[in-house]
């Protein structure tokens, strides 16, 4: 990529970057939500052309495999056929059938496209990827059947280490990522990582979970929201974060000394020429002709003020000299509290043994007691039964026995997997005011704070982007103010100044949690009173 550029209507997203990926790059790119990482991405994808400079691929038949956040799936579409679509092989297969029916048919030049479609089909893996397919879907505790099945019939869980597969089966040169550890649990996590430690070729990737970006990368890309231009940073992603610190304080430390400096010669020019007029003043005043009938003292005293005029206009040249330094602008920031309004009574919620059935699927029987204050983390692999704990533990599940019971004056707040608190058809604010009842102004004044602005609230929840329902979310919880917090893979969509706001508002947060989480550094952060470990419906304290 060289002095490449791309913008939309309203605004340039992404300004002269220059960087080169090989098959030894191991390159993270950060930075706040919308400042165009999955932009980049899909211009390294070849999905997007550049407005200015160049997106080269040298040698030309350099294959790439890009992997986008959502998980993409298509109705009536197989997850064989999925997982051929992500991994190009059915891209590569299709340009290999056309190549092959132009070579039947004689077209001039046939030869050489259909050498080049045979070498990526090959190279991709097309033609073992069905026997490759069945031993990662197993291995991911995935029937090699459900190859048959449509994407749509899985489940939540089940669609992640799907997406997962298609990773793990993909053969291309360059491997795009955005956002693979969303919604994998700890098994996944470790073999995404370990694949792409051991993977020979080259990798860019766009993600939330710093303990990933530790293990997985080698060089950081920061894409700067207030120019669109990117920096390079070498040494891994702890160093990293290190080197921004340092150099923002050292940025603000050198913006602090000229400013003090410049404040300082301006006050300076200001008293001279002060001195210069009101020394004129003086010498010229009919007091002064009064007083002082010596001409010659009078002019003596006119040219005094005149050097004073003098020296200001010297001090204004020294401040044109000075070597000007930019304000460094302070990026948005999400300033989270969380707040309880009632302690509550002192025996929050639980369960007496509980039993939750959901079709061939049995949670239990559960016995669990969440006293006030209590921080609780919920652990276990994806089906294991997590989120149907959480629902049951709020009563939003009928049991098929035992008993739900919620203490007094206990006020939830959620942040669920799949952010679905809000009505996607309704207007955001609308949603918010629907479930806090505040006015419109306030509403969307506490939205502005969580990054949404007057144009977002307007539209509908459900056309919002993954982070950004997960910031109203946020939002909700701080305008409920809940003593009893539920929240379900938290940091899933959040950018990474936002996680970082998150854990800091959790450590002072005085109330009840109960946490679902893979994220490993929010887990360090959140200092836990107990844990749950939930193994195929079967809770145990650990």
């Amino acid at each position: 990529m060289r002095d490449a550029g791309y913008g939309y209507a309203d605004r340039e997203v992404l300004v002269g970057l220059s960087f080169t990926v090989d098959r030894s790059s191991r390159l993270a790119v950060v930075g706040p939500n919308g400042v165009g990482k999955t932009t980049l991405i899909r211009l390294l994808a070849g999905e997007l052309s550049p407005d200015t400079g160049t997106v080269q691929r040298r040698p030309a038949g350099t294959t790439v495999g890009a992997m986008p956040q959502e998980r993409d799936r298509r109705p009536d579409e197989p997850l064989g056929a999925y997982l051929a679509r992500r991994t190009g092989v059915a891209a590569a297969a299709h340009d290999l059938d056309r190549a092959a029916l132009a070579l039947e048919r004689g077209r001039p030049g046939a030869d050489d496209d259909y050498a080049v479609a045979l070498e990526r089909y090959l190279g991709l893996g097309g033609p073992d990827l069905d026997s490759r397919a069945a031993a990662v879907l197993a291995e991911l505790g995935l029937d090699p059947q459900s190859v048959a099945l449509t994407t749509e019939a899985l489940s939540g869980g089940q669609l992640a280490r799907s997406a997962l597969a298609a990773v793990l089966l993909c053969q291309a040169d360059v491997l795009l990522l955005d956002e693979p550890t969303n919604d994998l649990d700890d098994d996944g996590l470790e073999r995404l990582e370990d694949f792409l430690t051991r993977r020979a070729g080259g990798l860019v990737t766009v993600s939330h979970d710093r303990a990933f970006l530790e293990r997985a990368t080698g060089e950081v890309l920061e894409l700067d929201e207030f120019t669109g231009q990117g920096r390079l940073f070498g040494g891994g992603f702890a160093a990293y974060v290190e080197e921004r610190d340092r150099a923002r304080q050292a940025a603000e430390q050198a913006f602090d000394q000229y400013d003090e400096k410049r404040r300082g010669l301006l006050e300076r020019a200001r008293r001279e020429r002060e001195w210069e007029r009101s020394g004129n003043a003086r010498a010229r005043s009919a007091k002064t002709r009064r007083d002082e009938p010596d001409k010659n003292i009078r002019a003596a005293m006119v040219r005094g003020a005149q050097a004073q005029g003098a020296a200001a206009a010297r001090t204004l040249r020294s401040l044109d000299r000075l070597d000007a330094v930019e304000d460094p602008r302070e990026p948005w920031e999400l300033r989270l509290t969380l707040q309880a309004a009632d302690r509550g009574s002192e025996d929050v919620a639980g369960l007496e043994a509980a039993v939750v059935e959901r079709g061939e699927f049995r949670l239990g029987p559960v016995d669990l007691h969440i006293r006030r204050g209590e921080r609780v983390v919920v652990h276990g692999s994806n089906g294991s039964g997590k989120s149907t704990l959480l629902a049951a533990v709020l009563g939003r599940l009928p049991l098929a026995s035992g008993r739900q019971w919620s203490g007094q004056r206990v006020v939830v707040g959620e942040v669920d997997q799949v952010r679905r608190t809000f009505d996607p058809d309704e207007a955001m604010v609308e949603a918010f005011r629907g479930r806090t009842g505040q006015r419109v102004l306030d509403a969307r004044t506490l939205l502005a704070k969580f990054g949404l602005g007057a144009d977002d609230v307007l539209r509908s929840v459900g056309s919002l982007s993954p982070g950004e329902r997960t910031r109203a979310d946020l939002a909700l919880l701080m305008a409920t103010r809940a003593n009893l917090l539920v929240l379900d893979e938290p940091t899933n969509h959040l950018d990474l100044p936002a996680i970082e706001a998150l854990e800091t508002a959790l450590r002072t947060y005085d109330g009840t949690l109960l946490v679902v989480t893979h994220d490993r550094r929010l887990l360090e952060h959140l200092d836990s009173d107990r844990g749950l470990h939930v193994d195929r419906g079967l809770v145990r304290e650990v």
